[in-house]
């Protein structure tokens, strides 16, 4: 079976890379792209505080690799989004009320115990499909 679509990675100068290398947080294949891992981290520390500040960071961030992978965030098809605390539910909402319109993408939010420090609260996977919004 001959491979159609190559994988790519997507960059965006909004997000930092991640500082060890050693993964990807936004691949496209074909029209799909796969966003993994968002948190409001840069340079070794937390830059935002709070759940609704932290998801509004990540949404923007999701953002800006949607549209540098040729799409938008009408394009999302699903994400799951991981908590600390669920009690920070309502927070969230409200940031992605911010971010999206329409016909929203597929979800599941799940509480956790613990992300990769403390002072994280919030971590969002997604996953687009360019072209596929009415938008």
């Amino acid at each position: 079976m001959a491979v159609t679509s190559r994988r790519e990675r997507v960059r965006t100068p909004s997000v930092p890379e991640p500082a060890e290398g050693l993964w990807s947080n936004c691949l496209r294949t074909g029209d799909t792209v796969y966003i993994a891992g968002l948190v409001a981290y840069e340079d070794g520390r937390v830059i935002a505080k709070g759940a609704e500040a932290q998801a509004d960071y990540i949404f923007s961030s999701i953002k800006s690799y949607m549209e540098s992978a040729g799409g938008q965030m009408a394009d999302l098809v699903t994400m799951t989004i991981y908590l600390t605390d669920i009690a920070d539910r309502p927070a969230v909402l409200n940031s992605r009320r911010r971010f999206f319109t329409g016909d929203f993408p597929c979800s599941t939010l799940i509480a956790v115990s613990a992300l990769i420090d403390p002072d994280l609260v919030v971590e969002i996977n997604a996953i687009g499909v360019i072209g596929s919004s009415k938008a």
